[in-house]
């Protein structure tokens, strides 16, 4: 009994020794926490726009695309991912503050800000005789004309900001503004995006730019024209121009662009305009650009073949489309919205198309009146006054005059457009403008005119055109052409108008989102066949990157 007793005893004992060995191994691991979205550094922790910057953290998407990072407010695109780090450039516009992270809704912040330093200042006066590019992390200070010379090509990264200096700071002394200019035979690659367009802009600081605070961007081709090839450029630009005719010339491209303050008018009719287009050929791009506040002309079009959509011209002081010299390019989508208040002593129109300069003739030849300035434009939007329009002169130089001044022999098409708030909606001027109308081969189809003092209207002049032949080939039936009292019928934005924070795209029950006509001239396949009238349908092709308040835009 006691022999039972003590194994029973023992077998307890060592049962108890090996539970607690084994409760007690050393080798066991207390379970890891989950891990959670972080954001651990950030390298650098400071620098300019354009910067960069590689962010370390946790549970980062190793898709890029499905990583949301914004620095303070401004979103910035993911370039490379893996669980544990992002690469990312600073964006344009942004300020100095914390860093966040979006991961499946999720998000993480940095503890400390990113600082946003100032760029360097780099200076450009001259020429550029060698290819070179200009980057986002430097502002760019244009010091009186700088010329790319041909066989180079400047490019220019999506996001650069380039100012335009004024007069004072011509180091030729000769008191020309800064102004870019691209000779024939060179190129300018100018590709922004609608996050990060491509920015040149007055040199003065916020609140104190003004029209004509500088040039602007000229560009000079070997396209086809009709003047003389010993024919000098306007503004006082160096050259002449060619002979070349090669229609599809290339001087690059520029898309997400903007231009703001620029266009100096040396003497009436001596100008270097916002975007001044010489002889530029088919092969050059040109798409979503905006001219804001040109002392002069927005665009205008020296002959030439190049093509464009998105274009928006804002609060320009005189014409927002002039073409001439033999201009026969097409142009989609082009916006135009006016400073009531502000107009040249020439008389502010939307359009003005001449052959060139007199009466537009003799035409006879190439480079001898012939190409004659026939483009295509199509869904443009013009708008001018809000209210009843004015001729009279306001605290600009100048009254308004037409939406559409069309004289000198042009042979233009213009399609799909509405045009509002003008003293006058065209003005048909010369026998030979209209004999070109009556032939069908300056034509306008399917336009609408709203809220105009004279709707249409000839020259007047005993050999020119009377209101009655202007008004007769507007009002042809096949045209489908409208004229409105009241521009309240066309349903247009409530703040269509504002020179502040506008916006464009109609009520979905506006007249103008149907009934457009794409004959003739229209059917080319260049144009987008689309049912509305004006520049917008329902997509706002204007978004991200254009500004309507450049006078207060702070460009560190």
């Amino acid at each position: 009994m006691n022999i039972l007793k003590k194994q029973l005893y023992l077998l307890l004992v060592l049962g108890g020794l090996f539970a607690g060995t084994t409760s007690c191994d050393n080798n066991d691991e207390p379970t890891p926490a989950a891990e959670v979205l972080s954001v651990k550094s950030l390298a650098p922790a400071s620098g300019p726009v354009g910067t960069k910057v590689v962010i370390t953290g946790t549970k980062f998407d190793a898709t890029a695309a499905n990583n949301t990072v914004l620095f303070n407010t401004t979103p910035a695109t993911v370039t490379a991912a893996t669980a544990t780090t992002l690469e990312v450039t600073v964006p344009a516009g942004a300020t100095t503050g914390l860093v966040s992270v979006t991961v499946g809704g999720t998000t993480a912040k940095s503890a400390t800000n990113f600082e946003i330093a100032a760029r360097t200042v780099v200076e450009k006066s001259g020429a550029i005789a060698a290819s070179e590019t200009w980057t986002k992390n430097n502002i760019y200070l244009l010091k009186g004309f700088v010329y790319v010379n041909s066989g180079a090509t400047l490019t220019i990264e999506a996001g650069t900001i380039i100012k335009g200096g004024g007069i004072a700071l011509d180091p030729s002394g000769a008191a020309k503004g800064g102004t870019l200019i691209i000779n024939a035979g060179a190129k300018i690659m100018a590709v922004g995006t609608a996050t990060e367009p491509i920015v040149f802009t007055s040199n003065a600081a916020p609140g104190a730019r003004n029209y004509g605070d500088w040039g602007g961007i000229v560009i000079l081709g070997k396209a086809p024209h009709n003047q003389l090839a010993s024919t000098p450029f306007e503004g006082g630009i160096a050259g002449l121009l060619g002979g070349e005719g090669i229609a599809d010339d290339n001087s690059g491209k520029l898309q997400y662009v903007r231009i703001e303050f620029p266009g100096i008018a040396i003497a009436v009719g001596n100008e270097i305009n916002g975007l001044s287009l010489y002889a530029v050929g088919s092969g050059t791009t040109i798409d979503h650009v905006q001219v804001s506040y040109s002392g002069d002309d927005s665009f205008e079009w020296f002959g030439g073949t190049v093509n464009a959509k998105n274009l928006v011209a804002f609060r320009g002081f005189d014409d927002d489309w002039d073409t001439d010299w033999g201009f026969t390019g097409k142009v989609q989508y082009a916006l135009s919205l006016r400073d009531p208040l502000v107009a040249d002593q020439s008389g502010s129109n939307g359009f003005e198309s001449d052959n060139f300069k007199g009466t537009g003739e003799p035409a006879t030849g190439p480079n001898n009146g012939l190409p004659l300035t026939a483009p295509v434009f199509a869904n443009v939007s013009n708008f001018a006054f809000s209210g009843t329009p004015s001729n009279t002169q306001a605290s600009g130089s100048g009254p308004y005059q037409s939406a559409m001044h069309l004289r000198r022999n042009t042979d233009i098409t213009i399609l799909n457009s509405v045009f509002a708030g003008y003293p006058e909606g065209l003005r048909l001027d010369g026998a030979n403008t209209l004999a070109h109308a009556t032939a069908g081969t300056l034509d306008l189809k399917g336009i609408v005119l709203a809220n105009t003092t004279i709707p249409v209207r000839g020259d007047r002049a005993a050999t020119g055109v009377s209101d009655a032949q202007a008004t007769a080939f507007f009002g042809a039936a096949a045209r489908k052409n409208t004229i409105l009292t009241d521009v309240s019928t066309l349903l247009l934005n409530a703040n269509n108008f504002s020179l502040t924070a506008p916006a464009f795209l109609p009520a979905a029950t506006s007249p103008l989102l149907k009934d457009a006509i794409w004959e003739g001239k229209g059917a080319d396949a260049f144009f987008t066949k689309e049912l509305f009238r004006g520049a917008f349908g329902t997509e706002d092709w204007t978004k991200s990157w254009t500004n309507f308040d450049p006078q207060n835009t702070i460009y560190k």
